[in-house]
């Protein structure tokens, strides 16, 4: 009767295109195709089967006679108890499986916790224990881990094995680990005072490339793989991106660059903001400001606040910095106890504080030039590149400057201005580039950045297929950068397993891109790092690059995402850009013939012309 009947996925957070592909399994069935040395059989409730004259006892010793089974776990001790002999001097080890600690084991009516004082009794019947990965590293109510028990080194002690369950990737572990599940796992096996056995996973893969390749790493040592990793808003996963705190831990995390999208205020101080607007990424909008929001179609096309609102002054004062969490529809939620933490920094700061870290380089983003330059008279460029220089990176080799843009306009100004390195952001999807579009590229850039989706199309979260970007891009000697890298399992499409480091891999040694940019540098410096790389053909199964499609190809016809529509091509049109425009610093709106000249302060003399500009412009739009 059981074969008449197919398995559904019962985990909301999972795909349900593969429910009722797959019939109940037994015992057997799974050995005969798996073709596993070893099965590790769980036998849950004894005492039920036995109210309904079902032996699992017998079961068990019959089924051991066809194949080899490894362990036996039961959260019974009676159960244990009347087969340990039969298997004592056994290649099968039993395990004692722990439930809530509050939960009263059936037999002998005492909870798991009593039982877990006394693990002497235990080893009277069972050679390991398997318990809920919270004995070991508790949580509090707020998600964030408490001291680690001594329950691993006390069942080390009484001569047990010690079995951790409950992992899963796609679900809300404590915000200690960032989203990250190689992490969750190291911490179990990789923390300098004890290590468990074994682990009871949903997602063996990533238990599996924890282990062998991410534990025990010496972290001085250099790293196998040549990826670079660029900070977004530096280490913005974890802090309130473009704080201290933010670039301060993407330092420590590895990062090769940190970056620093510029911004000006009203009073014409370059800062490091994660956007133009202040609604996104600050308090603003519980700030007296708040009602300053207008729309700016030139800008976006949604109300906002904008850096150019208020002074430096005003936003030290009366802001705080708030974490971005991109999934938040999902009610996935960043560090909440950190969500206000750090202090903004302008760019001169930045700078500052880069110089003497253990950096590859700087990152200074770029945009909203022309509307800046044309409509408040203020040369972005100009300032960025002054900042540069009164901070001495234009007479230094010890930090690569990069200049960021999607604009251009911007690249080719810098190009012919300054000696730094220039990356050129692609901000649409794009399936193809035209040879001449790649062309102009080149006349004034050193890379591009591109969308994930650029080199691995989706369809409701399957890949779909590999483009060839990456090598046409390499081809025309462009380094090639993609965006954005997030750890919440819902950003990454269900091929990658809801593993960040899967992700990550993929893009690397499948696509072989140059570098990425990520909200979470540590979790791409920690794979940089990992031992399973450049093993050529003796590379574990674990560690392979995801082949685009695979899952498609196990789905029925009914069941698969709809075709994608065809994605744009990048064209000429895309990329050519008339110059920028000369800063505009008349009330009139008359163009000057040349930018002013700047101050040796090393901020722009645009402060009362920005005032001015500020209040015709608000103006204007508010009455649209």
């Amino acid at each position: 009767e059981l074969s008449e009947v197919f398995l559904l996925q019962d985990s909301l957070t999972r795909s349900q295109r593969f429910d009722g592909l797959y019939s109940v399994y037994s015992v057997v069935d799974v050995e005969s195709q798996l073709k596993s040395p070893h099965l590790w059989l769980n036998i849950q409730h004894d005492m039920f089967y036995s109210q309904h004259n079902l032996s699992m006892r017998s079961y068990l010793l019959s089924v051991t006679r066809r194949i080899s089974i490894g362990y036996v776990s039961s959260p019974e001790v009676s159960f244990l108890r009347s087969v340990a002999v039969r298997f004592k001097g056994s290649k099968t080890k039993l395990i004692f499986r722990f439930l809530g600690a509050d939960v009263a084991e059936p037999s002998t009516n005492k909870t798991y916790g009593s039982l877990l004082k006394n693990l002497t009794f235990i080893k009277t019947f069972a050679s390991g224990i398997l318990v809920p990965k919270s004995y070991i590293w508790p949580v509090n109510a707020d998600l964030y881990l408490q001291p680690y028990t001594s329950v691993v080194l006390d069942a080390h002690k009484a001569g047990l094995e010690v079995f951790a369950a409950d992992f899963v990737n796609d679900n809300v572990a404590a915000y200690n680990y960032s989203y990250d599940p190689i992490t969750e796992y190291l911490s179990y096996v990789d923390n300098g005072v004890f290590s468990v056995d074994g682990f009871l996973s949903d997602f063996s893969i990533t238990a599996s490339k924890a282990i062998d390749c991410f534990s025990h790493i010496n972290k001085t040592s250099s790293s196998p793989g040549n990826l670079r990793v660029i900070s977004h808003n530096g280490a913005s996963g974890v802090y309130p991106g473009c704080t201290d705190l933010a670039y301060k831990q993407a330092v420590d995390d590895g990062a090769d660059y940190i970056d620093c999208p510029v911004q000006v205020t009203k009073d014409g101080i370059l800062v490091c903001m994660g956007s133009i607007d202040l609604i996104l990424g600050t308090t603003v909008t519980k700030s007296p400001f708040s009602i300053r929001s207008s729309v700016i179609p030139d800008i976006q096309s949604n109300p906002g606040i904008y850096t150019f609102n208020l002074t430096w002054q005003e936003i030290q004062k009366y802001l705080k910095p708030e974490i971005s969490n991109p999934q938040l529809s999902y009610r996935l939620v960043r560090n909440p106890l950190y969500k206000n933490s750090g202090n903004f920094m302008t760019l001169t700061d930045f700078l500052a504080f880069a110089k003497d870290k253990a950096l590859a380089g700087v990152l200074i983003s770029i945009e909203n030039a022309a509307f800046l330059s044309e409509k408040i008279g203020f040369s972005i460029t100009d300032a960025v590149q002054k900042a540069l220089n009164d901070s001495g990176y234009n007479n230094q080799t010890n930090l690569e400057v990069i200049i960021q843009s999607s604009n251009s306009a911007v690249l080719t100004k810098m190009k012919r201005q300054t000696t730094y390195q220039l990356m050129y952001m692609i901000e649409k999807t794009i399936s193809n580039a035209v040879s001449s579009s790649i062309k102009e590229i080149t006349e004034f850039a050193h890379s591009v950045a591109i969308q994930k989706e650029s080199v691995y199309p989706k369809s409701l979260a399957f890949t779909v297929d590999k483009t060839d970007l990456v090598e046409k891009f390499q081809s025309a000697k462009l380094s090639v950068y993609v965006y954005l890298f997030m750890n919440e399992f819902v950003s990454q499409p269900w091929d990658f397993i809801s593993d960040a480091t899967m992700e990550i891999n993929t893009y690397f040694q499948g696509a072989g891109v140059d570098g990425i940019i990520t909200d979470f540098p540590g979790t791409a410096v920690a794979y940089r790092r990992n031992t399973c790389l450049n093993l050529g053909s003796k590379t574990p199964v674990y560690m392979m690059p995801v082949q685009p499609g695979g899952l498609l190809e196990l789905m029925p016809p009914q069941a698969l995402p709809p075709a994608l529509p065809p994605m744009p091509v990048l064209n000429d049109a895309d990329v050519v850009e008339p110059p920028l425009p000369l800063p505009n610093r008349s009330s009139s709106n008359e163009q000057t013939d040349s930018p002013a000249p700047l101050p040796p302060s090393g901020q722009p003399r645009y402060s009362a012309h920005l005032s001015l500009h500020l209040v015709m412009i608000m103006a204007s739009f508010l009455v649209i």
